[in-house]
């Protein structure tokens, strides 16, 4: 059912009701505004006729008859308009318009009371009449004006009223509906023949004046546009999904492969002699390794191309530089690693992303930044950008991991940031310091490396806004663009 028709049945069925209501309300004031008329004038009538009815039930109790018809007389001209009837001991005496004689009245009219004859009412009031001799009761009564034709009239036309009112307001109220709910009609044209799925065409908008219609047709452009957002989330998921099934095909062939020959050495040869079965052993670990590395690495980089605004928030840099740094002395015990860092320094990011950058970066300095003598040396400092190392303030914060090995040719330092980009005598996984970069750029910073202050070794520098922002809007790290973010993201000289 259209709206306009369920706004014309609502107010054709209300307003009927309220027509009637207002009747009532409005009969129930006049009935009894004309009661009170009605009652003040019975009594005053009532109190002018009493000394008149005392006297004339003296007059005949005494036995005087001319007396009494005088008196009679008198007090029909006090009681005027009302019809009068006293009663006493011996007799009754009534003039005026009141009910019949047959009609019974009430033992105690003190207040006025409704009296019916047949189809006529009567407001009827009683006095007592009390003299030294005699004593009595003073009825007077007035026809019942409320009661009368014209208020029975009024009543009949407000609900002849009613009756006309409930198909005339209904098909004036569909009239103005109709006439105010077509801007929603067509905004529901334009709407109809979208679909999101198939076409990139959206509804343009004019503002109509009336308020829901507007508010409708905003509601509207944004569920389509946040449609249009999610959809290029998913389509950016699947090229992640598809993007890592191939790189993982890839990557994984050459393990594989030297797995699966390691494994028909084996099974060939039972008889292998010890050494021989010994480093066969030591190949497929070492390959086994190799592919857990890689596959945790892909499933980070999917996790940095996916991860969205709400997992921001502010984290302390300094205790996940320092828990970075307690596992790389777990788990490389030989290794010297220094931490110089402040108390607390807080910046608005990703907290799992931002711990795999420290991971990484020391990761990368204890696997290719031993000296000449196979001694890990490694710095890692934590500080606020222009000003002094120890301060927990600035505009941007900095990471740096030093370390004393051969460091990076300069021809190589922008290069070692893409996907698997392993050096020769590599065994990772090449994917450590894509991670470091993919993560830098979902923080809005950069990343950089050069050699050490002395000239030995090299220094990697990751540089973070402190207050964070919003995220990159593309991230397919995964996929293989790394060289373009980069370029976005990752300035060659420093800030």
């Amino acid at each position: 059912m259209r709206l306009s028709t369920r706004i014309g049945l609502a107010v054709g069925c209300t307003v009927p009701l309220l027509v009637l209501a207002s009747g009532w309300l409005l009969l129930t004031l006049v009935a009894r505004d004309l009661y009170r008329a009605e009652d003040a004038h019975l009594r005053e009538r009532a109190a002018a006729a009493v000394p008149e009815a005392r006297a004339l039930l003296r007059a005949s109790a005494a036995g005087r008859p001319k007396a009494a018809d005088t008196r009679e007389r008198q007090l029909y001209s006090a009681a005027l308009d009302v019809g009068v009837r006293v009663v006493g001991p011996d007799a009754t005496f009534s003039g005026g318009p009141q009910p019949g004689d047959s009609v019974a009245l009430p033992a105690d009219a003190a207040g006025p009371v409704t009296v019916r004859d047949g189809g006529r009412s009567w407001r009827a009031l009683s006095r007592p009449v009390k003299g030294t001799r005699v004593s009595g009761t003073l009825w007077v009564f007035a026809p019942d004006t409320a009661d009368r034709t014209q208020i029975r009239l009024v009543r009949r036309r407000v609900v002849l009223t009613a009756l006309l009112a409930a198909p005339l307001s209904g098909l004036l109220a569909w009239g103005v509906a109709t006439g105010a709910a077509r801007p929603l009609r067509r905004l529901t044209r334009r709407t109809a023949g979208l679909d999101p799925r198939i076409s990139t065409a959206r509804p343009h908008h004019e503002p109509t004046g009336v308020t829901e219609v507007d508010e409708l047709a905003a509601t509207v452009r944004t569920v389509l546009a946040r449609y249009d957002e999610q959809a290029a989330r998913t389509a950016e998921a699947l090229d992640t999904a598809r993007s890592f099934s191939a790189a993982a095909s890839h990557e994984l062939r050459t393990p594989l492969m030297s797995m699966g020959t390691n494994l028909d050495i084996l099974a060939d040869h039972p008889d292998l002699p010890g050494p021989d079965r010994t480093e066969v052993l030591a190949d497929l670990r070492h390959e086994h390794a190799r592919l857990l590395g890689l596959l945790v690495m892909l499933r980070e980089l999917g996790r940095g191309d996916l991860v969205e605004a709400e997992a921001l928030g502010t984290v302390n840099l300094t205790e996940i530089a320092d828990a970075a740094v307690a596992e790389a002395r777990r788990r490389v015990p030989d290794a010297r690693i220094t931490l110089a860092a402040p108390p607390a320094l807080a910046v608005h990011g990703w907290e799992p992303g931002l711990r795999l950058l420290c991971d990484n970066l020391i990761g990368n300095a204890l696997a290719h930044g031993r000296d000449a003598q196979g001694r890990a040396d490694v710095t890692v400092e934590v500080r606020g950008a222009g000003v002094d190392a120890g301060s927990c303030s600035g505009d941007q914060v900095v990471i740096t991991v030093d370390d004393r090995g051969p460091g990076v040719p300069p021809e190589a330092r922008l290069r070692i940031f893409e996907r698997f980009q392993r050096g020769p005598d590599s065994t990772g996984s090449g994917l450590g310091l894509t991670l470091v970069a993919q993560q830098a750029a979902l923080h809005r910073g950069s990343v950089t490396v050069t050699e050490r202050p002395d000239g030995t070794g090299a220094s990697f520098e990751v540089r973070l806004p402190s207050g964070g922002g919003t995220l990159p809007l593309r991230r397919d790290w995964l996929i293989g663009t790394a060289g373009a973010n980069r370029s976005q993201s990752f300035p060659k000289d420093r800030p």
